[in-house]
C-alpha cells in the first residue's frame, strides 16, 4: 500500500469533501502517493487499464454501500488492493474489515498491514451484492430512501405510498432452490456467505414486519427489518415469467425472469486490520 486512487462519493453517508482532505492529509502524513480522487457518480470511476498505467496497487473507497458496490463490479477483474473505509450509514464491509470505526486510525494501522482477505458476494449475471441483495416488491421503498436523501419530502410520501401498494400486493415474488421456502413473498433477502447463501423470506400477512421493513428502507438500515423464514442454499433462480425488481446493495436494478442467484468470492484483495 503505497500508491493509492481514492474514490468517494460526497453525497453518501458521512463522505464529506472537508473529511475526504483530511484523509488526503493522512496519505500524506504516511508518506503515501495519492494518484487521483474520484468523486463519484459526478466523476467515472477508473478503469483497470488505467490504475495500472499509472501504477496504482491500492484503491481507497470512502462512500456508502452503493459507490463501494458500483466500484468493485467495476474493478472486478483488476490486481490490486482495496481498502475499504467507513464513509457511508452502514458501513457494513468496513465493520468486517476492520475492528476501527475511525477511518484516520484505519489508514495508519492499515499502512503497514500485510493481511489480505477475500469477500463473498451475490451474483446474478453481471451484478454482485457484497452486503446483500433484496428481491420482490419490497424493493420498491428504494425510491422513497432515494428522495428523502434528497430533500424531497413530497416525492418521498408518493414513493411511500406507491412502495406500500407494491409490497401488499398478493402476488409478491417466488424463488426455487432453497427448500424451507414457500410460494410467494413480499421481500426476499439474500446474504453472502463463505459457504453459500443465507436466504430471509417475509410475508405480507406478517405486516409488522413489512412495515419496519419500510422504516428501516427511509432511515438507512436496510438489514434490520425481521424475517419470517430462513434458509441456507448454494443456488437460487428466481420463479415467475417477468422481470423482478431487486436492489444489489441498495442500488436498483430489474433482474430477467428465471435469473440464477449464486453465490460467489473474490480473490484475497481487501486489507483487513482485524486481530
Amino acid at each position: 500500500m503505497q500508491k493509492l486512487w481514492f474514490i468517494t462519493n460526497p453525497n453518501s453517508g458521512t463522505a464529506t469533501r472537508a473529511k475526504c482532505d483530511a484523509l488526503e492529509a493522512v496519505f500524506a502524513e504516511r508518506g503515501l502517493e495519492l494518484v487521483k480522487r474520484t468523486e463519484f457518480p459526478d466523476e467515472r470511476l477508473p478503469s483497470a487499464e488505467k490504475l495500472d498505467a499509472a501504477g496504482v496497487d491500492t484503491v481507497v473507497l470512502f462512500a456508502g454501500d452503493g459507490t463501494i458496490n458500483a466500484a468493485l463490479c467495476a474493478l472486478a477483474e483488476w490486481k490490486g488492493d482495496f481498502l475499504i473505509l467507513p464513509g457511508g450509514t452502514m458501513n457494513l464491509l468496513a465493520k468486517a474489515l476492520h475492528a476501527e470505526t475511525d477511518p484516520q486510525k484505519i489508514i495508519h494501522a492499515a499502512h503497514m498491514e500485510k493481511r489480505r482477505m477475500a469477500l463473498p458476494f451475490v451474483e446474478a449475471g453481471k451484478h454482485r451484492a457484497f452486503v446483500g441483495l433484496i428481491l420482490g416488491p419490497a424493493a420498491a421503498w428504494a425510491r422513497a430512501r432515494e428522495a428523502m436523501r434528497k430533500g424531497r419530502i413530497g416525492r418521498m410520501l408518493g414513493a411511500v405510498r406507491s412502495a406500500w401498494r407494491r409490497t401488499f400486493d398478493r402476488r409478491g415474488i417466488r424463488v426455487e432452490g432453497a427448500p424451507a421456502l414457500g410460494d410467494h413473498y413480499q421481500a426476499v433477502f439474500v446474504f453472502p456467505h463463505l459457504d453459500g447463501l443465507d436466504v430471509a423470506a417475509v410475508d405480507a400477512r406478517e405486516w409488522k414486519s413489512i412495515a419496519q421493513l419500510g422504516w428501516d428502507w427511509v432511515t438507512g438500515d436496510w438489514v434490520a427489518a425481521h424475517a419470517v423464514t430462513e434458509a441456507r442454499t448454494q443456488e437460487l433462480r428466481l420463479g415467475g415469467s417477468k422481470p423482478v425488481m431487486a436492489l444489489f446493495d441498495g442500488e436498483p436494478v430489474n433482474l430477467d425472469a428465471d435469473a440464477k442467484i449464486v453465490a460467489g468470492k473474490s480473490m484475497e484483495r481487501f486489507i483487513t486490520t482485524r486481530a
